[in-house]
């Protein structure tokens, strides 16, 4: 298998199964796509909607048609990178091992004297594998690895590695095994620590740390302080999001994980267990207990850790007794460590993405799956030094702008992080919104948090049917866990706050004002939202498509995002687009004039950007965009997979660089960049780049010979893709 060009994830279902999928392959083939990427395939529980949930590792689902399907489905043109779950299995009288109680020791991190058994999270019908014994992995993996020798599956992607034993040593003996090609799904650290994948024998990770620098990226820092003091005004929460996220992670360390705690006392009983798994400031680290196998290659024992690992231990503030067993420092409680590692993050993942999350809500968009709201912006400079990182460190690593575990979909988070960029017509707008509504409130319901989300929900995914919304909120505030829970869900409060919201969609004087502010939102959003797909499908990585993302997406958090696709627009667009590969949108191939570039981030071509004409027109050019720019790395494999980046200075609201010597990228990043300060933003060319480049895009061609103004090569969304004739470099 070669590097894919793209991958395209597919959620299968019974009702979207690989029969299903193998009539979307000439769509996809002619979208650009070189490999599905598929969800777990393998037998999951009875009605699964997920397939996360695997009863049987030996099979391959028969509700999604089985093995002789997955085999067809590979037959049909394109490859496979499979998603597996190595970590857990779903418990019930349909998994024979978990029935089984002399298998249940073997295969599952059980203990048959208490009963205690490792859950996935805080899930108790997901239980913990024992992969890191040779013959659990080899029964759980041999199926896969089958279909990997067969070449029916050309690449793994791996779910939750860091609740394994021993990550690195899992990821070895798939390689040893055979499998080239892996992805893990590994969170890191955005900043406090800015955090590196460890050298482990991947491809790289899935893909969230680009989708928050991209986001990060077209957040205007300007609008940091306002946004910072309204969240404050309605909520009363002044302290920072670290503040608020190391309480949320100590809270679910002492009541949601108190049985993981208590486990781990039993090992070692030690102060400030549970503190410590709330402040490590990454999900784990990765120290290696003596194994006494004298055969493996890994470092083991107190060398076995990082500089990375040691910062994260002392980070903590753990005491000291403490610090110094998870440093292995201490001998005799390797099996600690070990289960301490494991525990850490979910700790993090339920206190911070699916809690603090939900109460730090000054700016949604950064309220994302790999990244951090107190990381407000992203300089262009800061942009390119992470791209060129991810060069040299992870070239073949997936690029996301959504996932089936995102909050939001890429689309949604364009919008509302443009509401940075008209900071204070926001903070406006929302005081004369609430006085407006006052008379739908229900007591003290919603309180501020709740409000701020409906607004920037409603400004995100407008327009937006009340079921969305409400289905939405529910999960929002039980997630937030302030009012109500999931276990103990107070549904008073849950009724008054979905009332409100949903009463918004039909309130005439709120909609008179807030329908034209959103209009003019969406325009700003789109053009972001057009550059990031750009950028994901052409700096250093593997662009990854979500289902149907494509075409606008306006997703919500899950089950939002598995809505089903209409596959038949999509055809039919695509068609269209390739039938006129200059299509663009307002469609024009003619250069921006230099007053012009920007200005319809709040004007456009159609006053209206929710009628069914700005949206079509907007699918069309980002599909002209997707399917252009996925043309061109076929065109030149070896330009993305392994050629450089260089950054070409245009300026602070301009991010440019060349991809090897035939490719030209400009994104003009803020509204009016190209014109800042009354003149024009200017990319310097030199003689390197000398020459006649074509678009592959549908934008204004170009002829270098030195300093080009931006304005004069971006199309009206201020974007560029060219290609340098080959007989001009």
């Amino acid at each position: 298998m070669s590097v894919p060009r793209a991958t395209y994830r597919i959620q299968l279902t019974p009702d979207q199964d690989f029969a299903a999928v193998r009539e979307l392959v000439p769509y996809l083939r002619d979208l650009g796509i070189s490999h599905l990427y598929l969800s777990p395939s393998l037998t999951a529980r009875s009605g699964s909607t997920h397939g996360y949930d695997v009863v049987d590792p030996t099979t391959v689902s028969a509700a999604l048609g089985g093995e002789d399907g997955l085999r067809a489905l590979a037959d049909a043109g394109l490859g496979i990178v499979l998603d597996i779950v190595p970590n857990h299995m779903g418990v019930g009288d349909e998994n024979r091992w978990w029935s089984d109680p002399e298998e249940r020791v073997r295969v599952f991190d059980y203990d048959p004297e208490d009963g205690w058994y490792r859950r996935f999270f805080d899930i108790d019908d997901l239980a913990g594998v024992r992969v890191e014994d040779p013959d659990v992995f080899a029964l759980t993996h041999d199926k896969v690895l089958e279909l990997v020798r067969d070449g029916v599956v050309d690449g793994l992607r791996i779910d939750h590695p860091d609740g394994l034993a021993d990550p690195a040593q899992y990821l070895r003996r798939l390689q040893d095994a055979g499998v080239a090609h892996v992805w893990v799904e590994k969170i890191l650290s955005a900043q406090h620590p800015v955090e590196e994948l460890p050298d482990w024998p991947v491809e790289g990770t899935v893909g969230y740390e680009f989708l928050g620098d991209a986001t990060a990226l077209f957040v205007d820092p300007a609008g940091e302080e306002i946004l910072t003091d309204l969240f404050a005004e309605l909520t009363g929460e002044t302290r920072r999001f670290d503040e608020v996220a190391l309480e949320t992670q100590r809270v679910q360390a002492t009541t949601t994980f108190s049985r993981e705690v208590e486990r781990l006392r039993t090992l070692h009983d030690v102060l400030g267990i549970a503190d410590a798994l709330a402040g490590i400031p990454v999900y784990r680290t990765y120290a290696r207990p003596a194994s006494g196998d004298g055969d493996d290659p890994l470092p083991s024992g107190p060398s076995s850790l990082s500089a990375a690992d040691r910062d994260a231990i002392a980070a903590s503030d753990a005491p000291e007794e403490l610090q110094r067993v998870l440093r292995l420092e201490e001998p005799g409680h390797g099996d600690f460590v070990t289960k301490f590692q494991q525990t850490s993050p979910p700790v993090t993942a339920k206190g911070v993405e699916d809690t603090a999350f939900y109460r730090y809500v000054r700016l949604l968009a950064l309220n994302e799956v790999g990244h951090e709201p107190d990381r407000f912006s992203l300089s262009v400079d800061a942009f390119h030094a992470r791209n060129t990182a991810r060069l040299e460190h992870t070239p073949h690593g997936l690029l996301s702008t959504q996932t089936h575990d995102t909050k939001r979909s890429g689309d949604v988070r364009a919008r509302i992080g443009a509401l940075a960029g008209m900071a204070g017509e926001w903070a406006d707008a929302v005081h004369r919104w609430r006085a407006l509504t006052a008379d739908l409130r229900t007591g003290d319901a919603p309180d501020g948090v709740e409000e701020l989300t409906i607004l920037q929900t409603l400004v995100g995914a407008w327009p937006l049917t009340a079921d969305r919304l409400s289905g939405f909120l529910q999960k929002a505030m039980r997630e937030a866990k302030v009012h109500t829970t999931w276990a103990a869900p107070d549904e008073a409060h849950e009724s008054a706050v979905i009332g409100f919201a949903t009463a918004l969609l039909e309130h005439r004087p709120f909609l008179d004002g807030f329908v034209p502010f959103a209009a003019r939102v969406a325009a700003r959003g789109r053009r972001s939202a057009l550059a990031q797909t750009l950028l994901k499908l052409t700096v250093p990585g593997v662009p990854d498509v979500y289902q149907g993302d494509e075409l606008e997406t306006l997703s919500l958090v899950d089950p939002d995002n598995r809505r089903p696709v209409d596959w038949e627009r999509r055809r039919g667009l695509l068609a269209s687009v390739v039938a006129d590969a200059a299509a663009a949108w307002p469609g024009t191939t003619e250069a921006a004039d230099a007053t012009t570039v920007g200005q319809a981030t709040d004007a456009g071509a159609d006053p209206d950007p929710f009628s069914d004409a700005s949206t079509v027109a907007f699918d069309r050019r980002k599909l002209a965009i997707v399917h252009g720019a996925l043309a061109l790395r076929g065109r030149l494999p070896d330009t993305f997979a392994t050629g450089a980046y260089r950054p070409v200075e245009a300026g602070p609201g301009v991010v440019a660089f060349t991809r090897g010597d035939d490719v030209l990228v400009v994104v003009v990043v803020r509204a009016n960049a190209a014109t800042d300060d009354g003149g024009a933003a200017v990319l310097q060319l030199g003689p390197e780049h000398s020459g006649t480049w074509e678009s592959a895009i549908g934008g204004p061609d170009l002829s270098a010979d030195g300093p080009t103004t931006v304005a004069s090569l971006v199309d009206e969304h201020g974007l560029a893709l060219l290609r340098r004739r080959r007989d001009d470099r």
